[in-house]
């Protein structure tokens, strides 16, 4: 066990629930009309994970490498960085990973699309490619992209839009309108997370150069676009609610919005990195008991 608890601790179990929420939504819409698969969802949440699980490895090594994670940091300490796993080690795990989300993401690939649709293949081919760079350039490499700013972007493309309309596409075989305004609400609560994440490690993070979006922005500015964040969230999805209304279940995930705004409040008055690490964990879980609220109140029709 004292082997195994350094490689969950890097692993980060608690963030695999945010990485299959927009599954939830994709799949749970594509269900209301009529299209659903089992090996379909099992592949997509199992590539999901991996893919979340390559990230959280590559970010462990990553910021331990460049000096991101030291003793200033706030939060569970990391598993290179406190020596429980070498960076060798790190990076065989970072390897063997690739290799596991290869064969998941073919899997899937041809799971949902068999020998046709040969442009859905090369498209899915292609964004599992991007995927797997993306989870390991956020803080490996020569320029690793969470340290320019730019991890708020890849996370609402990948956890809002890739995802949600991603999974849609699986069923579907189409795009559709009606998951987009989901995908942008999913999108900019896992951009929240991310947020709540530099806001935290805000001062340590300028200390050593990991300039994100919450280091460029301030301790004051960095709270507006918080809440500029999960409010816009929160509206975009009353606003699809409207726009697309069958029955009451609909707005089932409203329940949701309670430990929001509690959320929301709980930040307004934080002054320390305690107080944003003590959030993470709410945000996450509100994160995805809202994909899964409103995927029921389509499914229950």
């Amino acid at each position: 066990m004292k082997e195994i608890k350094p490689w969950l601790a890097a692993m980060r179990l608690r963030t695999l629930p945010l990485s299959v929420s927009g599954i939830i939504v994709g799949t749970s819409f594509a269900y209301y009309n009529g299209h659903f698969s089992w090996w379909v969802l099992v592949l997509a949440i199992l590539t999901t994970i991996s893919l979340q699980i390559l990230s959280n490895l590559a970010n462990d090594y990553g910021d331990s490498v460049n000096g991101a994670d030291n003793d200033e940091r706030v939060g569970p300490r990391r598993a290179v960085q406190s020596g429980k796993i070498t960076p060798e080690e790190m990076l065989d795990a970072i390897k063997f990973n690739i290799i596991v989300v290869i064969i998941l993401t073919l899997s899937l690939i041809w799971a949902a699309f068999g020998s046709t649709n040969f442009l859905f293949l090369l498209l899915f081919i292609f964004l599992g490619g991007v995927s797997v760079y993306a989870a390991l350039n956020y803080t490996m490499g020569d320029s690793p992209y969470g340290y320019r700013a730019l991890g708020d972007v890849f996370v609402f493309v990948f956890f809002g839009l890739v995802s949600t309309i991603g999974s849609y596409l699986l069923y579907m075989h189409t795009i559709d309108h009606v998951v987009v305004l989901p995908a942008i609400a999913l999108g900019l609560l896992s951009v929240g997370v991310l947020n709540l994440n530099n806001m935290r490690d805000l001062e340590a993070d300028a200390k050593v150069g990991k300039i994100t979006l919450a280091v460029k922005l301030g301790a004051q500015r960095v709270k507006q676009y918080h809440f500029f964040l999960i409010i816009g969230a929160m509206l975009i999805s009353i606003a699809f609610s409207i726009l697309y209304y069958v029955e009451p279940y609909n707005f089932i995930y409203l329940l949701a919005f309670i430990p929001l705004i509690l959320h929301i409040k709980k930040i307004k008055v934080a002054k320390t990195p305690d107080d944003y690490d003590g959030q993470l964990k709410v945000l996450a879980l509100s994160t995805f008991l809202f994909s899964f609220l409103l995927g029921i109140g389509y499914i229950l029709y």
